[in-house]
């Protein structure tokens, strides 16, 4: 099996985030508002996990040609440098963190500038091209979501050393939890692998990825919103393999 050239992944995800910038920031709003918090009560932190729509740069630190931490991406961000964001500027983690009064910029939990204030006010684990099928991320080697939830745990290991037990189970209890994720689990893995349609129709596909975004509960996250997947055939991949000239959505595959 031949892979995308890393032009085209590139080329790709920014253009997917132009495309899609809109409709993913009222997804997200609409699942935060979803959220039940008492009058008054503030939100000590948004916790994200998901793929290149939300990764804020922890693919940079890992072995993997999906990265995007070079120009032109970013050329909008704050200081006209690139982070690592699939985007030309900020990611939507970055404004619903900022709609909820936490904080303007996620950092990337694998940044090793990550200061303890910057952990108990808000972090993302998104890694670009990740999935909740552990075999998605191993095709372009980036994190998978249990490798995200992993490193949840270490999260919640460091922040209790800093506000003790009682102030770590507060912020992991009363935060906000966005799940960005499965798009490259239909588009790639399911329909373009021979490993797994002959194990799993479609709705046995969707409990295994549940299965994964279960795990944050048992944690003692409460406020998991998981976003809804944009429509599979208009992924850029998709658009590039079967949109035809124009590159439109591909009808096949939605």
């Amino acid at each position: 099996m031949k892979f995308l050239s890393q032009n085209l992944i590139h080329s790709s995800l920014k253009f997917s985030l132009k495309i899609f910038l809109i409709v993913i920031v009222l997804f997200f709003y609409n699942n935060v508002a979803a959220v039940n918090l008492p009058n008054n009560e503030k939100v000590p932190a948004v916790i994200v996990f998901g793929d290149s729509v939300v990764d804020p740069g922890n693919n940079n630190y890992i072995s993997t040609i999906v990265k995007c931490n070079f120009a032109p991406y970013e050329r909008d961000f704050v200081g006209k440098r690139p982070t690592g964001r699939f985007s030309n500027g900020r990611v939507p983690s970055d404004m619903i963190a900022e709609s909820v009064g936490v904080k303007k910029i996620l950092p990337a939990y694998l940044d090793p500038n990550l200061k303890i204030h910057d952990l108990l006010t808000s972090v993302s684990f998104a890694s670009g091209c990740s999935g909740y099928d552990p075999l998605t991320p191993k095709i372009v080697s980036v994190m998978s979501l249990s490798d995200q939830i992993d490193m949840f745990k270490n999260y919640i290991s460091k922040i209790t050393v800093a506000v003790r037990k009682e102030g770590a189970a507060t912020i992991v209890s009363k935060s906000i939890y966005i799940v960005y994720i499965g798009s490259d689990d239909i588009a790639h893995t399911y329909y373009f692998t021979p490993l797994r349609r002959p194990r799993y129709d479609i709705s046995a596909y969707t409990d295994l990825m549940v299965e994964s975004a279960s795990k944050l509960y048992e944690l003692g996250a409460k406020r998991i919103r998981v976003v809804n997947l944009r429509p599979i055939g208009c992924l850029p991949s998709q658009r590039t393999l079967g949109g035809g000239r124009e590159r439109g959505c591909s009808e096949t595959t939605n």
